[in-house]
């Protein structure tokens, strides 16, 4: 008998949350919890974690799991009246019964997990919508989320988004961003004051908490111990978050080790500073698109440009 996996497998995880398993053709792995419907591990070929999850991490409701990719809607942050990023992330999501028709290849793994707000919802958010999440991961190990929101109520709405992605690093110190250099962005240490980007690629020494305005399609977040390259790609999210949290910060956190700042940076695809507004009826669709590719080298410097020209 073959021992080979299914390529999508229900199973139990931490604290017996139901998760899906889904399975490259080539050993790559994404785990994707109900709760929250959150990416909590992408693995590469070679069963290497790409993704930061934190070691003290909480799979318990109501709290939201720190680490993976959770998803912010329908507020990022706490700019707004709602609780912080929203509350679709501690939210169970269920399996789309009904899923929108697939465009992928049989060559790709992939779950669809729909949410609907219940009625203790929309006693804190009064508006009846449809969020279907597709999680995808592609022959290559490439993961890709593609959400679409359905407003389904009688009234417009707006909303921000954040597909909050933490990524795993060997150390802050060695990594660095290429693709924001000379954009605007507005700091959150500084009450969202409007700064220019001054560098040619964001390197860090400190705590940084900033949303950049009106990016480009793709990102590089270049990891020089690792000699590795993230490659982020996104469609419909015109705004990228930059955080970490640095030492202070990190060990405030109940739900985050006090050194763990070192080896995770968030990049996120996002939609915050303008608004998304759905009339009636109209559906909107984002997408994010993961790969890691080898850095290549030039001078004596990791050199992405050919990964965000190509």
């Amino acid at each position: 008998m073959s021992d080979e996996k299914p390529p999508v497998e229900i199973c139990k995880g931490v604290n017996d949350l139901d998760k899906v398993v889904l399975r490259g053709l080539r050993g790559s792995s994404a785990e994707v919890y109900l709760y929250g419907c959150h990416v909590t591990s992408w693995k590469n070929n070679h069963d290497e974690e790409l993704l930061f999850l934190s070691s003290k991490a909480i799979f318990k409701p109501p709290k939201a799991i720190r680490g993976g990719i959770p998803i912010c809607f329908p507020q990022f942050g706490s700019h707004g009246n709602l609780e912080q990023h929203g509350f679709v992330r501690n939210r169970f999501w269920s399996i789309d019964s009904s899923p929108p028709p697939p465009t992928v290849s049989c060559n790709k793994a992939f779950v669809d997990l729909i949410f609907k707000p219940s009625e203790e919802d929309l006693k804190i958010w009064p508006y009846s919508y449809e969020f279907r999440l597709r999680i995808t991961i592609g022959p290559g190990g490439d993961l890709m989320l593609t959400s679409r929101i359905k407003n389904t109520d009688g009234r417009p709405f707006s909303f921000t988004f954040a597909y909050r992605t933490y990524f795993s690093i060997s150390d802050i110190s060695e990594v660095r961003i290429e693709g924001l250099e000379t954009l605007d962005y507005l700091d959150n240490l500084k009450s969202r004051e409007r700064f220019t980007e001054q560098c040619d690629a964001i390197t860090f020494e400190s705590e940084v908490d900033r949303i950049y305005l009106e990016t480009p399609t793709k990102i590089a977040i270049l990891d020089h111990e690792k000699k590795q390259t993230f490659v982020l790609r996104k469609d419909g999210l015109p705004d990228a978050v930059v955080w970490n949290p640095w030492e202070k910060k990190a060990k405030s956190m109940m739900d985050f080790g006090d050194d763990e700042y070192k080896h995770m940076l968030c990049v996120e695809a996002a939609a915050i500073e303008k608004a998304i507004t759905l009339k009636p009826g109209e559906e909107w669709k984002a997408r994010m698109y993961l790969s890691v590719v080898p850095s290549c080298y030039r001078s004596g410097q990791l050199a992405p440009l050919r990964v965000l020209q190509g």
